[in-house]
């Protein structure tokens, strides 16, 4: 929900936001998170993928005197904010290793002479000691740390030298920090905030991304699916992860062949060629990218329409923020995951590689979450936002489990069955012992624990451990039981067992089914206004044509929400335009009389 901007004279926070980004109103929780920053409070901001995040620091960033400092993970993420502020007439630079010698010391000259509202830094550039003298030396207003899962052991993308930035508080104890990140559950929140050394106001937003049809099919034969899909998509942009460089070179190549405007994208390319694929992508030159996880964190491309993943993703967190990459505009967009059971064992023998230890557990960890994804028989959206600790109580309508449902039945006995297990375990053991418990193991780690004398030993002995599995995992997706990765997996009972235990409520749970659903065809866009189709191409066009001018991605010119709204409301004055979400004043000054006059010359044909 949105809120009205109040008159803007007597809100000086809704008239920055209207003259410099454009828009009519603060998202949920955005007012709330700038107000607290600029009363020196510190934050933790957690909001989805296209939620509006970078607002947070920007806007306060313009209001408060001296400096805003961004720490960064990645140059192209960097980039691409740093040229949309400019866009919009804001003062923003950043320093990374690509840039030429004079590039950075001009930047620096900037910094200087506090000519610069917002500067965008890696953390190690940041904490070399010459730049802590120089911040000793200027004013800056706060510390912005995007990308904050990067810090923790627990999050999907840890990076050691983000784990450094706890010296921030030590050098600047007075100076706001605000942490940023679409992906933490509960374990690296905790974690950001003791590595940062802040006990920071939290900002939680709802994780979910309404627009995203969230699908799951069985991997049978991944080239010919994959084709379909595409060929379905009808040419919008989109994102193809695979898992080995090997394999991005072969589906690229593979869909080239087809026909498809497709590029692949890995670390093992010759950076120029990385670089003109992402710039391909961004200007609508290239439809498709095939990439490893190497690709995405700095696209801030608005109008990608679906993310596939070829392969298993590594993390429920590394899933959900990148197939955010998709619909980041709030227009219908596709999440389809290919999922072949067996990918989850190579998986789990390159983690046994890697060294035994707290890291290693996490990633076992994380891969069997993926696999309760993929596996699961419930609504996907609400497997998604119980891991990251959301209720959602109901169905979503928009994922292939609630457009294809699997046949229910009661479950009540089954679910007591196992919960009884779980307590009776004392609440320390993972989903393997559990099963192995229920179907009555002889096996060394059952019978040394003396646990073949309890109660639960063999009650569910005629079931396959797949079904006990299923039923488990769906258990844990509707909020009865979590896994606490703190404690080696080990599954723990909520509140909201007790009254299935007790008898006192039934629990209708799905029928473990081994096939997945088919893909799934989006049969009715829900266009988020009545708008002439016509004059949007059109618009495109000039888009387009302006993009290539000033040689910027088309979607920092206007997004394509931005020009569905402007073919909608078909505004033939300045006021009219500058009434249409994302067209702020500066934009209006720079590119509104060539889309005035487009729209005009359409209303006179």
């Amino acid at each position: 929900m949105e809120h009205p901007a109040e008159s803007h004279q007597s809100d000086p926070l809704a008239l920055k936001l209207q003259q410099v980004f454009g828009y009519r109103s603060f998202r949920d929780g955005q007012r709330e998170v700038i107000e607290r920053a600029m009363a020196a409070e510190d934050g933790l901001v957690i909001m989805p993928t296209g939620g509006g995040k970078s607002l947070c620091y920007q806007l306060p960033a313009l209001m408060m005197p001296g400096v805003t400092i961004v720490v960064s993970p990645l140059i192209s993420l960097m980039k691409d904010q740093v040229d949309s502020l400019i866009q919009s007439g804001v003062a923003a630079a950043c320093l990374n290793s690509s840039m030429a010698r004079e590039q950075h010391l001009d930047v620096l000259k900037q910094f200087r002479f506090n000519e610069l509202k917002l500067l965008y830094i890696s953390p190690e550039r940041l904490l070399r000691p010459d730049f802590i003298q120089r911040l000793h030396e200027i004013q800056v207003s706060m510390f912005a740390i995007d990308e904050a899962h990067c810090i923790s052991q627990w999050g999907h993308d840890f990076r050691p030298e983000y784990a450094a930035l706890g010296q921030l508080k030590q050098y600047f104890p007075h100076i706001p920090m605000m942490a940023l990140t679409a992906t933490a559950d509960s374990a690296t929140r905790q974690s950001i905030c003791e590595r940062l050394q802040i006990a920071p106001q939290v900002h939680l937003s709802s994780f979910d991304r309404p627009n995203i049809r969230y699908t799951v099919a069985e991997k049978l034969s991944p080239a010919n699916q994959l084709r379909q899909f595409i060929v379905a998509q009808k040419g919008a942009s989109g994102i193809v992860y695979c898992a080995s460089r090997r394999r991005v070179d072969e589906v690229a190549l593979r869909l080239q062949q087809q026909g498809i405007k497709a590029a692949p994208y890995h670390a093992g390319l010759p950076q120029e060629e990385r670089i003109q694929t992402q710039d391909s992508f961004l200007k609508d030159k290239v439809d498709i990218v095939v990439a490893t996880v190497a690709f995405g964190m700095g696209i801030n491309k608005s109008n990608v329409r679906f993310v596939v993943h070829y392969d298993i993703p590594k993390s429920i967190e590394a899933y959900y923020q990148e197939t955010g990459r998709a619909g980041r505009d709030g227009l219908d967009a596709e999440a389809l995951l290919l999922f072949d059971p067996a990918d989850i064992g190579r998986v789990k023998h390159l983690i046994e590689q890697s060294e035994p230890g707290p890291q290693q557990q996490v990633e076992f960890h994380k891969l069997n979450t993926v696999a309760a994804f993929a596996e699961a028989q419930t609504c996907r959206r609400q497997v998604l936002l119980h891991y990251f600790d959301e209720s959602a109580s109901k169905p979503c309508g928009n994922c292939d489990i609630c457009l294809d449902p699997p046949k229910r039945y009661d479950g009540t006995q089954d679910a007591q069955k196992v919960l009884s297990c779980i307590y009776r375990l004392g609440q320390k053991f993972g989903i393997n012992h559990v099963i192995d418990v229920l179907r009555g193991s002889k096996s060394a780690t059952v019978t040394d624990r003396g646990h073949d004398k309890l109660s639960t030993w063999g009650i569910g002995q005629s079931k396959s451990h797949e079904f006990w599995l299923s039923i488990i995992r769906q258990l844990i997706h509707l909020g009865l039981a979590s896994q606490d990765v703190r404690r080696g997996s080990s599954i723990q009972l909520n509140p909201t067992a007790r009254p299935v235990l007790k008898g006192e409520v039934a629990l209708m749970l799905a029928e473990p089914r081994i096939v997945m659903n088919a893909i799934q065809r989006r049969t009715s866009p829900r266009a988020p206004l009545n708008f002439d189709r016509k004059l949007l191409a059109r618009l495109k066009v000039l888009r387009r044509s302006i993009a290539e001018d000033i040689d910027v991605p088309p979607y920092l010119v206007f997004n394509d929400a931005s020009l569905t709204e402007m073919a909608a409301m078909v505004p033939t004055t300045a006021a009219e335009l500058l009434a249409v979400n994302g067209v702020g004043e500066r934009k209006l000054e720079r590119f509104g009389h060539d889309f005035l006059d487009e729209i005009a010359e359409y209303l006179t044909e």
